[in-house]
């Protein structure tokens, strides 16, 4: 029982870190037209500038998400939780005291170099998190409840920034930062503990045993380009989902780096309209993550379900694409209620290949190659969105990029029908593996 009660307190600081973070997405499109063309609602270089970010971010994610996941393994989950939250206070400040071009590049730079080494690790460590607690049996419906708390602080925060000045969605946003890690300091319990971490080496190797003595023991535990490939080498339905979650990525970054500027310059949307919209994305998520997906799961099966998932997401993407009127993206919006189930089954597949104790490590290398996705999606969709949305386009359809990001989604989608239920996961290990190398 006591585990569970410590599930729920990792809910709560999952739930205002990700308030603190959702709730400056819908002013960031404004900010960012007003700081680098003012009085414009169509701009390249703001496109490309997100775009660069996007990619320079999901570059360093791809090196550091492994590695936290690794020594979260080592060095516990609630510990590595506390430099990503802690890093993530500083931008928001900096826009909370100031939102002029100056104070905007200065945000720009440090918003870059902090989420190299912190985007998606909050979430990734309270996956980990999860899969210490809770059986393989109940994990996916676990992780879609957890999906869930994020998707209902991201209906918050956007509601939050409906009714918020600009200046005070940050100076919120920022206090949000600072509760959260002191909530997350104060009431979430460590879920490994030295005497878990070492167990019986009938069930997984310890690292900190299997390491060399000699050196520096932090450098020792950080995994390798070889311990990824030895994941995805050994366990097919490992390498699957990998695709998938690649795929899955690339789409998902391609929609979010030309949304919400395709609905600036094709509709006109302002903050409030911006934050409408999330807001009936988050609810429809919350719904399908809190209320159905511990129905649906059971029933159908985690792989039947993140195929069902995949394919609403690519017609959710098609409908925004082809957009016509400004009532089609909320029509479109409301599709994720059937569109969000794959990525929390897609990481309760990929978390039953490996054993217990390295569930770090395995939710590491999964948003690791969803960070190369981030790097390789803006380098893609935002050349195609200035174009698409400029004078210069080589046919009409602003929406193109929009129409790229579901072909991608189309992809994940038909590699996700290969992934069979694997009726005997055993739990292996990467250093049981390794070891056995010659």
């Amino acid at each position: 029982m006591e585990k569970y009660c410590g599930l729920s307190h990792l809910f709560m600081t999952v739930f205002l870190s990700c308030f603190s973070t959702f709730m400056v997405i819908p002013p960031m499109t404004d900010i960012t037209l007003s700081a680098i063309c003012p009085g414009q609602d169509e701009c390249s270089l703001a496109i490309y500038l997100t775009g660069v970010q996007q990619a320079i971010v999901g570059l360093g994610s791809l090196v550091m998400m492994p590695v936290l996941g690794n020594l979260s393994d080592t060095y516990g989950r609630k510990l590595m939780l506390t430099l990503p939250m802690t890093l993530s206070i500083f931008p928001l400040a900096i826009l909370a005291y100031s939102r002029t071009k100056y104070y905007f590049y200065a945000y720009y730079v440090l918003r870059t170099l902090i989420a190299m080494i912190c985007e998606g690790s909050v979430q990734c460590l309270a996956l980990a998190y999860v899969a210490d607690n809770v059986p393989e049996s109940r994990r996916a419906s676990v992780f879609g409840v957890l999906s869930g708390i994020a998707s209902s602080a991201f209906v918050c925060g956007n509601l939050s920034a409906r009714f918020l000045s600009t200046a005070s969605t940050f100076q919120v946003a920022a206090a949000m930062a600072v509760i959260a890690l002191v909530y997350m300091k104060m009431f979430l319990p460590e879920s490994i503990t030295k005497g878990n971490i070492c167990s019986k080496k009938s069930e997984t190797s310890c690292l900190l045993e299997k390491a060399p003595k000699k050196g520096f023991q932090f450098f020792k535990t950080l995994p390798s380009f070889s311990d990824m490939l030895c994941l995805l080498k050994t366990s097919s339905t490992f390498l699957q989902a990998a695709i998938v979650s690649f795929f899955v990525n690339v789409a998902q970054v391609g929609l979010e780096a030309s949304l919400l500027f395709f609905l600036k310059a094709q509709f006109h949307f302002n903050k409030n309209q911006f934050a409408d919209l999330l807001i009936i994305s988050g609810i429809a998520g919350s719904i399908s993550q809190l209320l159905l997906m511990p129905i649906l799961a059971p029933a159908f099966g985690e792989e039947k379900l993140l195929s069902i998932g995949l394919f609403f997401s690519c017609l959710h993407m098609l409908l925004y694409s082809i957009a016509w009127s400004s009532w089609v993206p909320y029509a479109s919006a409301m599709i994720s209620i059937l569109s969000i189930f794959a990525m929390p089954c897609l990481k309760s597949i990929a978390s039953k290949q490996i054993g217990p104790n390295e569930q770090g490590k395995v939710q590491g290398c999964i948003t690791g190659i969803c960070s190369f996705a981030s790097v390789v999606s803006p380098l893609i969709f935002s050349p195609l969105t200035a174009l698409f949305l400029s004078q210069n386009a080589p046919f009409h359809y602003p929406g193109f990029g929009l129409a790229c990001a579901a072909f991608a989604s189309m992809l994940a989608f038909i590699q996700s029908l290969m992934i069979k239920p694997d009726e005997n996961v055993t739990n292996w290990s990467v250093n049981d593996s390794n070891l056995a190398e010659p």
